[in-house]
């Protein structure tokens, strides 16, 4: 399954919907396939491709964040490897995470 940046957008916003409240505000980067801003700090969370500042950010590959969203890929064992960058705040990386825990 190789997904596209606007079907992990979508997937994102499916997600969030049942959510809790993050209460913070998180960037995802995948670099040059681009950005997905969520301002958690709203209710609902509000999702934009800008590059605006965050409380946390990940920095990796599309296709390995497609790999933590199918579960093929532990995201603590990404980050421990190196594929996955974590900038800013560890905790909000765990609430980040859960999401996708289903």
């Amino acid at each position: 399954m190789c997904m596209t940046f606007e079907n992990i957008e979508k997937t994102i916003r499916e997600k969030l919907i049942y959510a809790p409240q993050l209460g913070a505000k998180i960037k995802l980067d995948f670099g040059g396939d681009g950005i997905i801003h969520i301002d958690g700090t709203q209710n609902p969370a509000v999702m934009s491709n800008e590059d605006a500042d965050a409380d946390t950010t990940f920095v990796c590959s599309l296709g390995l964040f497609e790999s933590i969203i199918d579960g093929t890929q532990d995201p603590t064992m990404a980050f421990m490897t190196g594929k996955l960058k974590i900038q800013g705040s560890m905790g909000y990386a765990m609430k980040i995470s859960a999401l996708f825990d289903d």
